[in-house]
This record gives structure tokens, sequence and C-alpha cells, in this order.
């Protein structure tokens, strides 16, 4: 560090220090008197104090005085302290889609509109397309998300400078036969993706190996995903059983249902994120359990698009592991994870005819500690002693929330996106009281109008 003159120079030690770490950067916060519901057994806790310390929860109750040294104390009155959101199935870029192509079939929209601006995305698209997607995120309550989409270092550049976590993955197509994919370039950008960024970001950003789907990607093609995933021990992430299109095509072309197809595949030998299994049979929701694979339901896609209602309830009893996701923000057309628990509590009630299906806690589960089991991570989706800092609070003080009768069912059928008053990841507060602390917003929208200009 060099002074150009004595106009510049500091005064003292503690004037260098301050401009090296701002004022709001602590390595340990305190948020005082919340209530807290951990996810952890379901608890809820009244008037309590949590000690975040670097990027873990390290107490929760109250606090002696050598515990609360040195920290930064967060009033959380009339505030409640939750697990942040996990977004189980995304496409985040693809806000630089959303309300352009609406009201018809997957099919259409997928081949006849969304596939042809895809082919002219470039990797600033990818960049400041995921810095909105984040933005939006992390001001609903998201923490975390499993995506798969295209110029996957952008986007990973994007997460890593935000500070939100994900699990990323290059989402690969090719209907060839093969055998040989080794000059794949889907296959090889997703080998290099997955070397480079996998744990980076102080573990922040993970990999995946995503074939797209069964329409997109060939029974070889399929194989040569799974073998190159099992050397590099990589989880997959995967659209599964999205339209009764799909559905019945993969009977007629294979004899078998989707999820048996991926099955003999030997897909599901990897940890396996399956998103949508709109269409599962009960056997393939056995085939799910068993192989502990994860089902992303994702209500407002499948509502928008018409694909169906998942079978939820049925794959809970089973034994499947149900997470939530948005889906892309050109299908859905948010990344509001609050409205996804929203519609997961209320649309198997209507289309069963059954008000017990699906209670409020099962749909906060999907969101949260389900999310968690999805990217193999136990210390994410709870509040409790050692589990990673990843925490949102909600302003409670609202008049479409008071009186707050059940806290659950308030998260569930009232709280709003906009309630969100603070999201922290890894310990770090990446938004607070409608300011994002780790994102340029002004750089983020005037790159967006650029991209919009370049690609509409």
């Amino acid at each position: 560090m060099t002074w150009e003159d004595d106009r510049n120079k500091p005064d003292d030690i503690t004037e260098i220090v301050d401009r090296l770490m701002p004022e709001e950067i602590f390595m340990k916060y305190i948020f005082k008197n919340a209530m807290v519901l951990t996810m952890n057994n379901q608890e809820i806790s009244e008037s309590c104090d949590v000690l975040v310390e670097d990027d873990v929860i390290s107490a929760i109750g109250s606090l002696n005085d050598e515990q609360k040294n040195n920290a930064r104390v967060i009033d959380a009155s009339g505030k409640l302290l939750m697990p942040g959101l996990i977004n189980g199935h995304c496409h985040v870029p693809m806000t630089l889609l959303r309300n352009y192509a609406d009201d018809m079939s997957l099919q259409t929209w997928l081949f006849d509109h969304i596939f042809p601006v895809e082919e002219k995305l470039q990797g600033e698209d990818i960049y400041y397309g995921s810095l909105l997607g984040i933005m939006e995120m992390i001001a609903s309550g998201t923490t975390c998300f499993i995506d798969m989409y295209d110029h996957m270092n952008d986007l990973a550049r994007a997460v890593e400078e935000s500070g939100i976590r994900a699990q990323l993955s290059r989402g690969m197509i090719n209907t060839g036969e093969g055998p040989d994919f080794s000059d794949d370039t889907r296959l090889n950008e997703t080998i290099d993706f997955y070397k480079r960024w996998n744990g980076a970001a102080n573990g922040r950003i993970t990999g995946a190996f995503a074939p797209h789907a069964i329409y997109t990607c060939s029974p070889a093609y399929i194989r040569a995903i799974v073998e190159t995933a099992q050397k590099y021990g990589a989880p997959i992430h995967v659209h599964l059983d999205e339209t009764l299109v799909e559905h019945e095509d993969c009977l007629k072309k294979y004899g078998k249902t989707p999820a048996k197809h991926l099955y003999d595949l030997g897909v599901f030998e990897q940890k396996t994120v399956a998103a949508h299994c709109v269409w599962i049979t009960e056997d393939d929701a056995r085939i799910l359990a068993d192989n502990k694979v994860t089902m992303t339901h994702n209500p407002s896609s499948n509502l928008k698009l018409a694909s169906g209602i998942a079978p939820v309830p049925n794959a809970l009893n089973i034994g499947v592991n149900v997470a939530l996701g948005t889906d892309g923000a050109s299908s859905n057309n948010n990344l509001n994870m609050f409205e996804e628990i929203n519609l997961a509590a209320l649309i198997h009630k209507g289309a069963n005819q059954d008000p017990l299906l699906i209670t409020a806690m099962e749909s906060l589960k999907m969101a949260t500690v389900n999310g968690a089991i999805a990217i193999g991570m136990d210390n994410l989706g709870v509040i409790k002693e050692g589990a990673k800092a990843d925490i949102i609070m909600i302003d409670m003080d609202k008049p479409h929330l008071m009186p707050v009768h059940n806290v659950v069912s308030a998260l569930a059928y009232s709280v709003q996106a906009s309630d969100v008053c603070l999201t922290m990841v890894d310990g770090e507060i990446l938004y607070e009281n409608g300011e994002f602390k780790t994102i340029d917003k002004e750089k983020v929208s005037h790159g967006i109008k650029k991209c919009y200009e370049r690609l509409f």
C-alpha cells in the first residue's frame, strides 16, 4: 500500500483497518430475541439467541459474555429465523426469458421458442442473467439452488461473487448412438467444469453431471455420461417424466417407463436429483425410493405448462425424498420458493379432495431438509449447533401475518417473499432490509439491458 501525499495518509492503524474491513463485515453475529424454527425435530423456540461464528451456527439459547464478545448484534424481536430455502431444480439464467414464451405446451415452448433463443446465448448473457436470478432468490429467502444450464463457468462466477450456494451442472444433449463420445463437446465441458469448480468458493459450489432428458439423450449417450460421472464420483441431475408425451413415447420406444429406462441405464447408481416426475407410476416411485433418488416437485412450472400434478403424496408414502423447485423463470415465471411452498401445500389437497394431504410442515421440509438431502449435505436445511449458517430472517410484524396462531401455517399459507428481511449464506449477510451486500444492482440492471437488446 502506498500513499501519494500526506493528504491521503491515514492518521493511525485504526483507519487503515477501517478501510480494509468495512464496518458491516463481521466474523460473529448474534441474532437476539428471535423466534426460531429449527426444522430440526420441528422445534420452535421463542425469544431465542442464535450465535453465528465464521460459517457455522455455534450456539443457540442463552449466551455467555465470551460468546457475545466482538459480535454484531442483530435485533430479531418480532422476526422469525429459519433455515434458508433450497431451490431443488432451476435454470437461473432463464431470467432473460421471463415472460417471453407463455401459454403453450412444453414441446412447443421448448423446441420452437426456448431452444432457438438459447442458441444465441453468450457467456455475458449467462453471467448477468444468473446475477439477476440470484438477486431474486436471496431477496426471497433462497440460500442454495440446484441448476442445469449452459456456459457454466459464467454461472459459477456469478455464484462465487454473490455468495450464494449452488450445485451446478452443464445440461447435455446428444441423440447419437456412439459408442464413442470422447470427442463430445458437452461431455468434455462438463468434465472440465467439474474439475475446476467442484468444491470451490469454500465449498459453496459443487458440481454434477446432467443428461438433459431421455428425449434429448440417446441411451448410449446416457450410459457414457453415467460411466464418466462414476469415474469422478459426481452426482446426476436429470429431467424425468415431465409430460404425458414423454411417458407414452418412452413406453412405445423402449417398452418401459422413463424411470425404469434411466434405472436400467445405471443413472440411479449415482446420487440423483430427478426433476418433475409428474407421470411416475407407483412402481417408479419404489425404484426412486430404493435407490435414494430425490424427486424435485415443481408445482408452478408443471401447472403453467399443463404438464400435470406430480403424485407427491404417494411418493412420500413410499419413502421418496421429495424436494421443491421453481424450474426456470421462463416456465414459472419467477424464482419465489415461498410461492412453491404454498402451492405444494394446496394443490394436492384440491386435486385429491383430501385436506389432510401435504401438510404445511411437509411442504416446508421439501424446501429445506429434503433439499439438503438432495445435495448430500446434512449440515444444511436446519438451524442447529454445527450446521452451516445459511439462515433467513422473516419480518412477522405484517398485517397479513397477524396474529400468528401457528408459525408453520403462517410460513406455508401467509408469508410472502417480500417478508424476508435478511439472508445469510456461509455466515455472510448477502441481503438485508432491501440492500444487496454482494451484488451491484445497477451494474446488473445495465448488463441485463444490454443482453436483452442484443438477444431480442
